[in-house]
């Protein structure tokens, strides 16, 4: 039984290459901070949905996949040098905010989980104490 189909494994050369095209090749200078966090290549390969991460401001994020898309054709040249394949696909470029969503929650985390602990134990040495027969009565 297969663990990985095809498409499945093109998509995994296509993020290294893709990362490597696009941070030394491409010399556009709309292209911000970008990193290539997935790719989904249909089962016949022709199309490729390339999921990207841009660091920046929503201009930035929009002028550098402007400039992604421009330059579609030219990443689809030296994806046909680098991998040897019958069919190169037709890249289309998509923002992935998922980086930046889990780095929102992890801060709304860190916010709200002090809180809770200092609640806790608050709540446990009134517990303690109560064990203790103290009772939280002054000797």
């Amino acid at each position: 039984m297969k663990r990985f189909s095809r498409s499945d494994r093109v998509s995994g050369e296509l993020v290294k290459e893709l990362s490597q095209i696009i941070q030394q090749e491409m010399k556009d200078p709309r292209l911000g901070f970008v990193s290539v966090t997935r790719v989904e290549v249909a089962k016949d390969l022709r199309h490729a949905n390339a999921f990207v991460s841009v660091m920046g401001s929503k201009e930035e994020k929009e002028s550098t996949l402007k400039a992604l898309s421009s330059g579609a054709g030219f990443i689809r040249t030296l994806i046909s040098k680098r991998m040897k394949m019958r069919i190169i696909p037709d890249f289309v470029f998509k923002l992935d905010d998922s980086i930046e969503y889990g780095a929102r929650i992890q801060e709304l985390l860190r916010i709200a989980l002090p809180r809770e602990t200092q609640g806790e134990d608050q709540e446990g040495e009134a517990d303690n104490e109560k064990a203790d027969g103290r009772g939280g009565e002054k000797e």
